[in-house]
């Protein structure tokens, strides 16, 4: 079954850096990553945070509801998307965002760690799997890589 996209306007995507939106970031990240993977919060924020542009999707209320960053030089990372809005092209819309400001980088590609149960939603977005699962945080990865030429 193909997954349910929200309508317009019941979510919308700003561009945002970490100093002016730190709480509301990491509240998402917090949500997703720290709760329910369980993954240690001293891993969650790192040093890419200050440096990084981030997006925060809202829903239509105004509330945090995902985030994903891009760093300067072409990772991208820390996507997470609350349990209620995934499937509704949250997740999708945050990852073309952060291709879409490489792109305008001029960056050649851009990479990001993959969860194991995610390669699926990268590559529907055209990214390719790359080298063998890695552990990070206790969660399995790949490396996924998307060319942006041209």
């Amino acid at each position: 079954m193909p997954p349910t996209v929200a309508p317009p306007g019941e979510f919308a995507l700003e561009t945002t850096d970490w100093a002016a939106a730190e709480a509301e970031l990491y509240a998402v990240r917090r949500a997703v990553f720290v709760e329910e993977q369980r993954v240690p919060r001293e891993l969650e924020i790192d040093d890419l945070d200050p440096t990084a542009l981030h997006l925060l999707a809202r829903d239509a209320a105004g509330r945090p509801i995902g985030t994903g960053r891009l760093a300067a030089d072409g990772r991208i990372g820390r996507m997470a998307v609350l349990a209620e809005w995934r499937g509704r092209g949250v997740g999708g819309a945050i990852l073309e965002r952060l291709v879409a400001a490489a792109r305008q980088r001029g960056l050649e590609e851009v990479v990001a760690g993959a969860q194991v149960r995610a390669i699926g939603f990268y590559e529907r977005h055209g990214f390719r799997v790359e080298g063998p699962v890695y552990d990070d945080a206790g969660i399995p990865h790949r490396t996924m890589r998307r060319r942006l030429g041209g």
